[in-house]
């Protein structure tokens, strides 16, 4: 049976047939991808009102792909106050904010009491407020650094009221590709183990890809299918996010970037091979808002939010410094034809613009 006829057939695919979806028409591969999303999802296009909060490009670790942490080209250290990471909140609070995204270094001189205290006052200050905080490589580095388990950290995201966590620090699952771009940080299967423990905690998280680098397509295939083994497993994630790598200010030196047209393939992919994940988001901050918008037709049907400030993805070359508004988010999306449904952090529907 061929690749096509087992799309006809809406079978699940594994590792060889996954990999053979790349060799097929761009449009071909997004008709496919779309009738997924529109069974899913018809033509509503999700995004919520954020603020992502970065307290600190201090970091103990070296990744290659990084241009955030001060350790390497920036030499601009930077650790916020309590004081000040409220003052942000209390900000964004006035603009509806419906979630803060809490991603940052791994600050060896900070101590685990600081993340989880800035976590805990957020939450008793703002009760209506989802606190999405603490990456599971940060998971791992607090855990390391302080002689924990990473079911010792959970329970204590959990005590200090952290609602979810991010997907970040996925990166690329291949051990040997890992080595290059990101050694010594949180390996794959500790990765996953993490986020398996998050889910049976009751919780729910995200998960991400970055792709664009120095990763091949079979890289990428099994990323996606270590993703849904463990969702069969446990249901926990929201999201995929396949984030676009960014060529700036990084030690990688991938001096030419991944095609539009390659980044509309991996986005139709994870939607078909994710059967068991509801939600693929374009994350704007990586793609582009116009690259995003138009992978709606590629299986995505979530852009993230309007995120305010953000700091990591801009450092290495990314136009999402200062976020977007929410009227142009709505604006955006209703002039390519979709829906603007604005949602909370787990896909609960608030509004539909």
């Amino acid at each position: 049976m061929d690749i096509i006829e087992k799309l006809n057939n809406n079978e699940r695919l594994e590792f060889e047939d996954a990999v053979k979806l790349y060799d097929l028409e761009l449009f071909e591969l997004a008709e496919y991808a779309n009738k997924i999303r529109e069974e899913k999802h018809g033509k509503k296009t999700y995004f919520n009102i954020n603020r992502h909060i970065n307290p600190t490009n201090v970091c103990k670790d070296v990744c290659q792909f990084c241009a955030y942490s001060a350790s390497r080209k920036n030499p601009n250290q930077y650790t916020m106050t309590h004081e000040q990471i409220l003052d942000v909140v209390e900000h964004s609070k006035q603009n509806e904010i419906k979630e803060v995204h809490i991603v940052s270094a791994h600050n060896p001189n900070t101590g685990l009491q600081w993340y989880l205290d800035i976590f805990k006052k957020i939450k008793e200050k703002y009760p209506s407020i989802h606190v999405k905080a603490l990456t599971a490589a940060e998971v791992h580095f607090l855990a390391t650094q302080y002689n924990l388990t990473h079911e010792d950290i959970i329970n204590k995201m959990l005590e200090h009221g952290v609602d979810s966590m991010p997907g970040g620090g996925a990166e690329i699952f291949d051990e040997k590709v890992r080595k290059r771009i990101c050694g010594g940080k949180v390996t794959s299967d500790q990765w996953l183990n993490i986020h398996r423990l998050w889910h049976k905690s009751g919780k729910t998280s995200n998960a991400t890809m970055l792709f664009g680098h120095i990763e091949s397509r079979e890289n990428r295939i099994d990323h996606m299918l270590r993703l849904r083994k463990l969702q069969d497993e446990t249901g926990g994630f929201n999201a995929f996010i396949p984030l676009v790598y960014q060529t700036k200010n990084n030690y990688l030196k991938v001096k030419k970037a991944i095609t539009g047209q390659e980044i509309l393939k991996t986005y139709a992919i994870a939607r078909i091979l994710l059967d068991n994940i509801s939600n693929i988001k374009a994350y704007w901050a990586t793609s582009t808002v116009k690259l995003a918008l138009v992978a709606q037709e590629f299986g995505a049907n979530d852009l993230d939010g309007t995120i305010e400030k953000e700091s990591i993805q801009s450092a290495a070359g990314a136009q999402s410094a200062h976020g977007v508004q929410v009227q142009e988010f709505v604006d955006y999306i209703k002039n390519t034809g979709f829906t603007p449904v604005e949602r909370d952090s787990v896909y609960n529907e608030l509004k539909t613009w």
